[in-house]
C-alpha cells in the first residue's frame, strides 16, 4: 500500500528469518503498528473532514451575511437616491418660492410707490381746490366790503411789542407769506405743532402765501413763541382775536428759506 509520508511499517527485508520463515512476533508487531498507523490516518481524515464541514458552514454563513449586507447596501443606496431626489425637488421649490416672494415684494414696493404718488397728487389737488375756494371767498368778502375796515387790528411798529405779548386761544387762522416753497410751509407747521396747537391744517397756499388754521386749548403767546421757533424771521402785519397776518422778512437768506 503506497503512502505519501515515510512508512512506519518495517520492510519485509528487515524481519529475521526463522527455521520455517519469518519471526511471528516481529510480523505481529509490524501488523499492529500498521493498524495503529491506519487508525491514526482515519482519525486525521475524520478531523480534517470535521474541520472542512465547519469551514464550509462558516463560509455559508459568511456568504449569507454578505448577501444580507449587500441587500442592505442596495436598499440604503436606493433610499439615498430617493432622499437626494426629494432634497433636489425641495430645493427647487424653495428657489421658486424665493423668486416668487421677491416678485411679490417688488410688486408691493411698486404699489406702495404708486399709492404714495397718488396720495400726494390727491393731496395737492385737494389743496389747490381749497386754495381756489379760499381765493374766491376772499374776493367775495373784499367785494362786499370785508377789506374796507379801518385797520384797527394792524400791528404798527409802535405796538408790535404789545402784539408779541398777546395771548391767543381757541381756533386761530394765520396767514403768512411770501414763502419760497412748500418745504418752508412744512417747517412752519412743525414750529406751530411744537407750541401745542391741535388740528393744524393748511386751508390755502397760493402765490407764496398760506393760510393755516390751528386750535389752542389753552392761552398761548403765539407771536412771541413763533418769533423764537419759526424757521424764518417775520413782521406782524395784522392781528385780531382769531386771525393773524404775518409778513416773511424778504431779507431772509436762501438757507433760512430752505429750512
Amino acid at each position: 500500500m503506497a503512502s505519501e509520508g515515510a512508512s512506519t511499517v518495517p520492510r519485509m527485508g528487515s524481519f529475521k528469518r526463522a527455521l520455517l520463515g519469518y519471526s511471528r512476533a516481529e510480523v505481529d508487531e509490524a501488523i499492529s503498528m500498521r493498524d495503529a498507523w491506519v487508525e491514526a490516518l482515519e482519525r486525521d481524515r475524520e478531523d480534517a473532514e470535521a474541520r472542512a464541514r465547519i469551514a464550509a458552514d462558516a463560509i455559508g454563513r459568511a456568504e449569507q451575511e454578505t448577501e444580507s449586507l449587500s441587500g442592505m447596501v442596495i436598499e440604503r443606496e436606493r433610499e439615498i437616491r430617493s432622499l437626494s431626489e426629494r432634497l433636489a425637488e425641495a430645493n427647487e421649490r424653495h428657489e421658486r418660492s424665493i423668486v416668487s416672494l421677491q416678485s411679490v415684494s417688488e410688486r408691493l414696493e411698486d404699489i406702495q410707490a404708486q399709492a404714495r404718488g397718488q396720495a400726494t397728487r390727491i393731496r395737492m389737488k385737494a389743496l389747490r381746490e381749497a386754495v381756489e375756494v379760499s381765493r374766491r371767498t376772499q374776493e367775495l368778502v373784499e367785494i362786499h366790503g370785508g377789506a374796507s375796515d379801518d385797520g384797527a387790528g394792524d400791528a404798527r411798529p409802535g405796538n408790535a411789542e404789545q402784539a408779541l405779548g398777546e395771548l391767543f386761544e381757541g381756533l386761530i387762522k394765520l396767514e403768512i407769506g411770501p414763502l419760497g416753497d412748500f418745504s418752508q410751509l412744512v417747517g412752519f407747521e412743525n414750529a406751530v405743532g411744537r407750541l401745542g396747537a391741535q388740528e393744524i391744517s393748511v386751508e390755502r397756499f397760493s402765490e407764496g402765501r398760506a393760510t393755516v388754521s390751528m386750535q389752542f386749548d389753552e392761552p398761548v403767546a403765539l407771536l412771541r413763541e413763533l418769533e423764537e421757533n419759526a424757521p424764518f424771521d417775520f413782521e406782524i402785519r395784522r392781528t385780531a382775536d382769531d386771525a393773524v397776518v404775518l409778513e416773511v422778512d424778504e431779507d431772509d437768506s436762501p438757507e433760512q428759506r430752505a429750512a
